[in-house]
């Protein structure tokens, strides 16, 4: 009965190792923009970054058309994309994702339709 305790534990070691060592890395849009964040949107820009601390972040971005969002990592590269469809309508919405970061990566590129793009602002708060 012992070997069953002792491969119970490693079990268990090892699905906490896992669980320490993932990554809390995940984008999504919010409807409701904390009010903090709200004071240094520049709607003059089309592409800001608001940092919160060191592993939150809004992602501000003004387009027409309906956006889809997906991460990728490269190294120590955290790699944003933004892909925007369906941009017959004249109006510019702003979509505004909040960002949780892995610290384990120490840059990050934003592809607006797979293409590099510059951020226009980063802001902290």
């Amino acid at each position: 009965m012992k070997w069953i305790e002792e491969i119970t534990f490693s079990v268990f070691v090892s699905i906490f190792l896992t669980a320490c060592n993932s990554s809390a890395l995940s984008i999504s849009e919010i409807e409701i923009v904390p009010n903090k964040v709200r004071g240094v949107i520049d709607d003059n820009n089309t592409l800001q970054i608001i940092n919160e601390g060191e592993d939150i972040s809004y992602i501000v971005f003004q387009s027409k058309g309906i956006v889809t969002t997906d991460l990728e990592t490269q190294g120590d590269t955290l790699i944003i994309k933004l892909d925007v469809t369906n941009q017959q309508d004249n109006a510019v919405k702003q979509h505004v994702y909040k960002l949780t970061l892995d610290p384990n990566l120490d840059t990050i590129d934003i592809r607006i339709n797979g293409k590099s793009t510059v951020i226009d602002s980063v802001t902290g708060i």
